[in-house]
């Protein structure tokens, strides 16, 4: 599996750097293939995992939030769900169905009916191999407008379960001392809101609902 460091450098060669704030026509978007971290709005915190399992529910890779704003292990790419085309590049509908996958550890977002270990809200896990796992990888986008915007806060519903990406504040302690709990919750809340932040974003080849010709 690729680190982040050769995967953002990787992706920086056909891709654009864009700090949080885009300037170039087509940059506000958020687009299929970037790499991006996510900020949870209401406790500052970027979605985060490592190879560190829980030790109840699942036993699957842990996902937590984290303060600092450099840890490699936040970074998490952008796909589309098994079997739908999602063209690098392309803007992210609001409503579409997506995966995001681990770039460290290859393991999607994942969620299903266990308990999280210290808020007994729904878990969210990592889960599966070289970007692969199953159907219960896949989230909704929802946003305000037609099309996911960089300034956007989004909510991410979990497409098998209903429930939303939530972050409400608990924190571990030994051997992740201060991460705090990342979880599924079936309302709609202040704390589970979401906004890209740092990443490699793919620019789009074209403005959202702009045709697409093909060259023979």
């Amino acid at each position: 599996m690729l680190s982040a460091g050769i995967w953002l450098l990787l992706l920086g060669v056909c891709c654009l750097w864009c700090p949080a704030q885009g300037s170039e026509e087509g940059a506000e978007y958020v687009t299929c293939g970037s790499v991006v971290k996510l900020l949870n709005t209401r406790h500052n915190v970027r979605l985060h995992s490592h190879d560190v399992k829980y030790g109840s529910g699942s036993g699957q890779q842990s996902v937590t939030g984290v303060e600092s704003s450099d840890d490699a292990n936040s970074y998490w790419r952008i796909r589309g769900k098994v079997n739908d085309d999602c063209p690098r590049g392309e803007p992210i509908k609001c409503g579409q169905t997506i995966r995001l996958t681990h770039v460290n550890t290859g393991k999607n977002l994942h969620s299903h009916h266990f308990s999280s270990p210290l808020s007994n809200n729904q878990e969210v896990s990592a889960f599966g191999e070289n970007g692969e796992g199953d159907d219960l990888d896949t989230w909704t986008v929802q946003c305000g407008d037609s099309v996911w915007e960089r300034e956007d806060a989004v909510r991410f519903k979990h497409v098998g379960t209903s429930a939303y990406l939530t972050i409400t504040g608990e924190q571990y302690s030994h051997p992740i001392r201060g991460q705090r709990e990342v979880h599924g919750m079936t309302n709609a809340n202040a704390h589970n809101y979401w906004k890209v932040m740092e990443g490699v974003f793919i620019k789009p080849s074209l403005p959202p609902g702009a045709a697409r010709h093909d060259e023979l």
